[in-house]
C-alpha cells in the first residue's frame, strides 16, 4: 500500500503531464462559488476522476474538476469543488488535494465557503474574512504516524489564516463598497444542519458561522506551511429564535448572487504577477 507521500507524487507526476507549470496559488471553490473559474485563463481541465487517488466530488453544484491555469498573470490551481466529509471521505482524503498543490509548487491557498451565518449582526449576501477557526467534525487529518517530509508533527496554529491578506481584503472591501466582516468558523461533520439547541452553544462557544468544510483543509495548509485567506458567504441565517427550515436552492441562489462580490475580493489578495 503506498503512503500518504507516495501518492502525492502520483497525483503531481500525473498533473504535470497536463500542465507543467509551477503554481503560485490553489484555490477551493465551495458550493455556488465556481464563477470565478470564468476569469481564468484555462490551460488544462482535469476531471477528479482521471487523477490518481483523488476522491470524486459528489456534492451539489460541485463539478468535481481541477482547473490549471493563469489568473491575473499568476499560475493557479483551483478546486472547482471540494469534497466533505459527509460523501463519507476520511479528512486525509478531503485534504489530498492541498497537499497536491503544496507540491506542484503553491504557498498560497485561498479558501470559500457557503455557511450558515450564527452572528445577528450578519446578514445573507454579507461577505465573512475568516480570522480562526474551531474543528467540530470529531477528526484532524494530521492523525496518524507523521510524515517529516511533509510537515511537522505538531505544528502551530496560532495563525491559521494569514493577518496581512485579512487586512488586505477588508482594505479592499470597504474601497468597494463591499460588506465584509471577520470572524470565526467553526466546522461539523454534517450532513444535516443543527438544531435551535446546537445553534445557541455554537454561538456560545464564540463561533459566527457554521459550515461543514473548510477546516481540515487550513489544518493541512498549516501543516506544509501554506498561507492562508478565507471567504465565507453567509447563505443562510442560523438564528434560534427565528430558525426557519433550510432551503438548499436559496442558499445555491444567494451564494450565486455574491459571488461576484467575492471574486473582487479574491482577486484583491491575489500577487500580481509582478510579486511572483
Amino acid at each position: 500500500m503506498l503512503d500518504l507521500y507516495d501518492k502525492i507524487q502520483e497525483c503531481v507526476a500525473y498533473l504535470k503531464s497536463q500542465w507543467d507549470n509551477q503554481a503560485h496559488a490553489g484555490i477551493i471553490l465551495g458550493t455556488g462559488l465556481g464563477c470565478l473559474v470564468e476569469k481564468i485563463d484555462v490551460q488544462a481541465t482535469i476531471e477528479y476522476g482521471d487523477i490518481p487517488h483523488f476522491p470524486k466530488s459528489t456534492a451539489l453544484s460541485h463539478k468535481g474538476r481541477l482547473i490549471c491555469g493563469q489568473l491575473r498573470g499568476v499560475p493557479v490551481i483551483a478546486m472547482e469543488g471540494r469534497l466533505h466529509m459527509y460523501e463519507g471521505y476520511s479528512l486525509k482524503e478531503i485534504t489530498l488535494p492541498v497537499r497536491v498543490m503544496k507540491a506542484m509548487g503553491a504557498d498560497l491557498l485561498i479558501v470559500s465557503n457557503a455557511c450558515g451565518g450564527l452572528n445577528p449582526y450578519f446578514k445573507l449576501g454579507d461577505i465573512m474574512l475568516i480570522e480562526d477557526q474551531i474543528n467540530l467534525m470529531g477528526d484532524n487529518p494530521l492523525i496518524g504516524i507523521n510524515d517529516d517530509r511533509l510537515g511537522p508533527r505538531f505544528p502551530d496554529m496560532c495563525e491559521p489564516y494569514c493577518h496581512q491578506l485579512i487586512e488586505q481584503a477588508m482594505r479592499l472591501a470597504r474601497q468597494k463598497d463591499i460588506v465584509a466582516h471577520q470572524g470565526v468558523f467553526v466546522a461539523v461533520s454534517g450532513p444535516n444542519l443543527e438544531t435551535r439547541a446546537e445553534y445557541r452553544f455554537l454561538r456560545t462557544i464564540g463561533a459566527d458561522v457554521v459550515g461543514m468544510s473548510t477546516v481540515p483543509e487550513v489544518i493541512v495548509a498549516a501543516h506544509c506551511d501554506m498561507r492562508v485567506v478565507g471567504f465565507s458567504i453567509i447563505t443562510d441565517m442560523c438564528l434560534p429564535d427565528a430558525l426557519q427550515p433550510a432551503d438548499i436552492d436559496e442558499i445555491i441562489r444567494t451564494a450565486n448572487e455574491a459571488e461576484p462580490k467575492l471574486t473582487e475580493l479574491v482577486l484583491g489578495v491575489l500577487p500580481t504577477e509582478n510579486d511572483q
